[in-house]
């Protein structure tokens, strides 16, 4: 049976650019509508990497914005999983999605940058098309750290800036302020290797790579571990 862990939500900053519209409810529903529609094609040109990723972890697993729970089918049965998802309307989704696959779970309300864990208490965190659209990377990193045992693991695969002086890095940066509206903040050109790489891991091993997709082609995939 699914458990819910309601926290307060924390209220959005009018410093934080269109952040202020993820507090308006339309908003978070079309974001949410958005979110849980499975998108087939790229489903399937990343459950390779996901899986090679995700089925290794074992222990205690926090999952970061996970959406309508589309990773839930990539981890071990016997895991426990915490789930941190800030948007409400998506939360019945990832309850939909592990009633499906007969999965207990956890779900909590918070923010990368406000993980509703104790310090070192998990074995790993997993973020997926999440870095991009957080309010601050080097904060919500600290955080991943913090909740972490030692050597404990974070997984993640994320779309990420093009290489400088091509035209995709050059068109992300010419849609950057649209988009970030229309997807809740989602950054096209954030340099997210480079952050996770200066956030304090012990190791950090990652791969670039492209997809067959318009603007949102650039990914990096990996593993960091805690000291």
């Amino acid at each position: 049976m699914t458990t819910l862990t309601s926290l307060r939500e924390p209220t959005p900053s009018a410093a934080a650019g269109f952040r202020p519209m993820r507090g308006v409810a339309w908003y978070k529903r079309v974001q949410a509508w958005a979110l849980a529609r499975r998108n087939p094609g790229y489903d399937a040109l990343v459950a390779a990497r996901k899986l090679a990723l995700l089925s290794r972890i074992r222990g205690t697993v926090l999952e970061i914005g996970p959406g309508a729970g589309v990773n839930l089918p990539f981890f071990r049965t016997d895991i426990r999983w915490i789930g941190v998802e800030p948007n409400p309307f998506l939360r019945p989704r990832v309850h939909e999605t592990a009633t499906r696959l007969g999965r207990d779970i956890e779900l909590r309300t918070g923010t990368a940058e406000h993980l509703p864990v104790p310090s070192r208490s998990v074995d790993a965190v997993v973020a997926t098309l999440v870095l991009c659209s957080v309010d601050d990377p080097a904060v919500a990193l600290r955080e991943v750290l913090r909740v972490l045992k030692p050597g404990g693991r974070f997984v993640f695969m994320e779309h990420v800036a093009a290489r400088r002086g091509t035209f995709t890095r050059w068109l992300q940066r010419l849609l950057r302020p649209l988009w970030a509206f229309a997807a809740d903040g989602c950054h096209l050109d954030r340099d997210t290797a480079a952050a996770i790489s200066a956030a304090g891991f012990r190791t950090v091993v990652h791969d670039h790579f492209d997809l067959p997709i318009p603007v949102l082609g650039p990914h990096v995939a990996g593993t960091a571990w805690a000291p």
